[in-house]
């Protein structure tokens, strides 16, 4: 991945050379995203700065990538995963082996048709500015479920500016927002459309539907052979949970063939590396640990000190842009985490995001009482996750140069497990009085590919996972950290999403020093929530309807049950 900033309808009268240095400057707050390579286009209408990570064709894959006669300008942050297919089937000029250029291509292509048809045939994760020169037109586009993160806003001479991250943007544009996930901006008519729609968001369309185990492994080992594509050093992350575990399993099958030619050579890394974090003696290093002696990878497990997280917290929280409380536990870890892997060279991992959200993993759902319930909550749970597990993930890693890949949310995978019927996704006491383990379905397509240790281990959150004390010892520091009189006064002093805790105010008043402003404080989800859980969905137990701490051991009866049974 990369970065992209981009300052749109220049005028006449603008000094292109000074709007130029200004954007350089903007652009170079998010270098840690790109730091291989940095590139400048100037029209007379835009701007585009491109801070380049080069993990697919690095040798020529510079960007902002142009056509051939010099009228499109691209800026892509993103992977297109299906690049080989739309590559084959076109009759473009490419002038790189870039993945991304296939976005130029399809452009050029439409033949005037809205981009909402041609964006549909990409599956990948990206966020992109698009200039036509000809035409005069630009497009601004996300990925379907947000796992790049764009913003966007005006300056104060009313230009367009966006960026992959807020800090290039928090002080040129008041009205800095976030760019929504799926969706498009065509400045030939003014409008932001959604471009992404699926059937299996409406339950009606799933009922009834089954996908069987054998279907389903096939799909998802699908998703993490075409997420192989590299062309640098790469690994997997893993916490011994059962999704990264997953993942891992099925690049330990594929590690050794290079993908990008269709499995014909031998892998230019041939061994598989993975990579773990926690505190001394934590769950989640036990059981990476048993994972990685099963799958035969080289495996890395890093310990780190409850000191070394909380002197991390100013720089985790200025990267990862929230003060949201379960994000920012589980991103202190990561961004550690992502600085012994740079170290090590490693420039992409691939990482179990999204498996929960699909399947119905955090614990909360075994208190669904409906598959109706069930099934509208992960769609709304993946919908929200750009603002939650993706921003984690993208950000933290990519505060070292570090892409994270999610095979769990490639689109064809999605299509398949979200079809599903969540009849048979639905976890907790069954109608004969047996407990079902949540992501079942999931667990049993994968018989035999995992120590039975790990394929039915319980759900940790990954902020729990690293070690109890982490949270334990968060919520202590704050409690000294933040007085009592300070507390009091937290409606005042922030209106909006006032912390209900002293941990969540001891987070929003660091974020509010390095974003201050309402339209930054707005760019994070408001309303109190148990794992960003839905109000419909807190309404499903009164246990934890009320509780404001959003740990997975929050959620009464229902880790102690299962980890007892």
């Amino acid at each position: 991945m990369c970065s992209i900033f981009g300052m749109f309808d220049l005028q006449p009268g603008d000094d292109l050379a000074a709007l130029r240095q200004q954007a350089l400057e903007c652009s170079r707050r998010q270098r840690h995203r790109g730091p291989d390579w940095s590139g400048v286009y100037v029209d007379a209408g835009v701007i585009l700065v491109h801070e380049r990570l080069a993990i697919v064709d690095p040798a020529s894959g510079a960007q902002p990538l142009r056509s051939r006669d010099g009228a499109l300008a691209l800026a892509v942050n993103g992977e297109i995963y299906n690049q080989a297919e739309l590559r084959a089937a076109s009759g473009y000029d490419f002038t790189s082996g870039s993945d991304c250029e296939v976005i130029n291509a399809l452009y050029r292509e439409a033949a005037g048709q809205p981009p909402a048809h041609w964006l549909a045939r990409l599956n990948g994760i990206f966020a992109f500015a698009l200039w036509d020169g000809d035409r005069g037109r630009y497009l601004i586009a996300r990925d379907p479920l947000g796992v790049c993160p764009l913003y966007w806003g005006h300056d104060l001479q009313g230009r367009l500016c966006v960026a992959s991250e807020m800090k290039a943007l928090v002080d040129l544009c008041a009205d800095v927002r976030e760019f929504p996930p799926g969706h498009v901006y065509d400045s030939a008519d003014g409008t932001l459309a959604r471009w992404y729609q699926r059937p299996w968001r409406d339950h009606a369309h799933t009922r009834g539907v089954r996908v069987e185990p054998a279907a389903l492994r096939a799909a998802f080992e699908a998703a993490v052979h075409r997420q192989l594509m590299t062309d640098v050093p790469y690994g997997v992350l893993l916490s011994g949970g059962l999704d990264s575990s997953l993942v891992a399993a099925c690049a330990a099958r594929f590690a050794r063939a290079r993908i990008e030619d269709g499995d014909r050579s031998e892998a230019w890394w041939p061994r598989l590396h993975s990579f773990a974090i926690g505190l001394d003696g934590s769950p989640d290093l036990a059981a990476a640990h048993i994972a990685a002696e099963a799958l035969g990878t080289v495996h890395h497990a890093f310990v780190y000190s409850f000191a070394e997280g909380l002197d991390a917290l100013p720089e985790v929280i200025r990267h990862i842009e929230t003060y949201d409380v379960t994000t920012i536990r589980a991103s202190t870890p990561m961004f550690l985490l992502a600085r012994r892997i740079k170290a090590m060279g490693v420039k992409m991992v691939l990482s179990g995001e999204g498996s929960d959200e699909i399947f119905g993993g955090y614990l909360y759902f075994h208190k669904a009482p409906s598959a109706q319930a069930f099934h509208d909550e992960t769609v709304r749970k993946l919908d929200a996750l750009h603002a939650y597990d993706c921003l984690r993930a993208n950000k933290a890693m990519m505060a070292w140069g570090v892409e994270a890949r999610v095979p769990f949310l490639d689109l064809e995978f999605l299509d398949v497990a979200m079809s599903m019927d969540a009849a048979h996704k639905m976890a907790g006491v069954q109608a004969d009085g047996t407990r079902r383990i949540e992501k079942a379905v999931l667990r049993e397509a994968f018989a035999g590919a995992l120590p039975e240790s790990i394929l039915w281990r319980q759900k940790e959150q990954f902020s729990d996972g690293v070690g109890y004390g982490w949270i334990d010892g968060l919520k202590a520091h704050a409690e000294q950290a933040v007085s009592d009189r300070e507390f009091a006064a937290a409606a005042a002093r922030f209106p909006y999403n006032t912390p209900a805790t002293k941990e969540a105010y001891f987070y929003r008043a660091i974020f509010e020093r390095h974003f201050p402003g309402a339209a930054c404080a707005a760019t994070v989800p408001g309303g109190k929530s148990i794992a960003c859980s839905s109000p419909a969905a807190l309404a499903w137990d009164p246990a934890f309807a009320n509780a404001a701490d959003p740990s997975g051991r929050s959620v009464a009866g229902v880790h102690a049950a299962a980890v007892a049974g």
